[in-house]
């Protein structure tokens, strides 16, 4: 293929930083639009602009008349994002791809593997709505305009900053004091956990392809551990051999945390299979190539190398403590 002008809308997240490297390592032009507030490093040679993606006017001034073959859309969350995102700068693009998300996937799933055609519906996730209704609206830009557009949809994809779990931070420095941890459900379900790298490769091969024009695709893994092996593999990276893990039922953890509720009942809960022969016709090389017993001891190591990344969120550890002891009662 030859080299492609692409326009990262974000480009300093936990996915997008991987795609901008998988994308310059294939010899591709990027250029990077945020606020410039990255925590990350990016690639020697990449263009970065600044402006606040919600400002149309900001973020056409800082574009100017600079033509991109490609526009990758990281950061636009409900339909009014998108509408912003295409006029500032995504329709002149010879292809806009838009991040979704498989959490707007049935849930619960009627059937696994969870394929691009599994129905689009969850009634417990705004977050997941939001992202259907933005489809929606590119689908139907698709059908009556030509819009180019692409759609992808990411399960759990994660590097060395992200913890996946309910606590984060505070789950292991729980584990490490010996205190008991909260897993949702029975820990037995099924949960796809894909590496940013992983996700890359397939991500790289959809950069100007025509096969991907008014086409959604699932980007996952097939690594999928139970939330139990999870839990365990995050205690062994983090030097505790028999770690206290209490099982609470997803329902009674929503109830509890009204914040935590949405994100379980509406995908963590369920166990979450994907199959991704669709984009793995367009790009042969994506595979699982790091599982989570590796990725959790990036994970620690990170974490252990960052001591300001070591947050406990002592609210957090409080309602823990008081499920525990629910359980206990009982």
């Amino acid at each position: 293929m030859s080299s492609l002008r692409v326009l990262f809308l974000g480009g300093s997240g936990v996915i997008s930083t991987a795609c901008v490297r998988a994308a310059v390592a294939a010899g591709h032009e990027v250029t990077v639009l945020n606020r410039g507030r990255s925590i990350r490093r990016l690639p020697d040679g990449v263009r970065t602009l600044q402006a606040d993606v919600r400002d149309g006017a900001a973020v056409r001034a800082a574009v100017g008349d600079r033509p991109f073959d490609v526009v990758a859309d990281f950061l636009s969350f409900v339909p009014e994002h998108v509408r912003t995102a295409l006029d500032a700068a995504g329709r002149a693009a010879g292809q806009y791809i838009f991040i979704s998300s498989a959490s707007a996937y049935q849930k619960p799933p009627a059937r696994l593997p969870v394929t691009e055609s599994t129905p689009l519906r969850n009634p417990f996730w705004q977050y997941s709505r939001d992202k259907i209704s933005c489809e929606d609206l590119l689908v139907a830009a698709y059908r009556d305009q030509g819009l180019p557009a692409t759609i992808v949809r990411p399960s759990h994809t994660y590097d060395e900053t992200l913890l996946p779990t309910m606590g984060g931070w505070t789950d292991i420095a729980r584990m490490r004091a010996g205190r008991p941890v909260v897993v949702h459900g029975d820990g037995t379900s099924l949960w796809t956990l894909t590496h940013a790298d992983d996700f890359a490769v397939a991500f790289t091969a959809l950069l100007g392809a025509p096969a991907a024009i008014g086409e959604a695709f699932t980007i996952t893994g097939d690594h999928a551990p139970t939330w139990n092996a999870i839990y365990g593999w995050l205690a062994a990276a983090a030097g505790v051999e028999d770690p206290q893990l209490v099982h609470v039922a997803s329902e009674t953890i929503a109830a509890t945390a009204p914040d935590l509720g949405p994100g379980l009942l509406g995908d963590k809960s369920h166990s979450m299979v994907f199959d991704s022969a669709k984009v793995r016709a367009l790009a042969p090389a994506f595979g699982t190539t790091i599982t989570f017993d590796e990725g959790a001891r990036r994970i620690l190591a990170f974490y252990d190398a960052h001591p300001e990344w070591q947050r406990v969120d002592a609210e957090k550890g409080a309602l823990f403590d008081r499920m525990v002891a629910h359980v206990a009662a009982r």
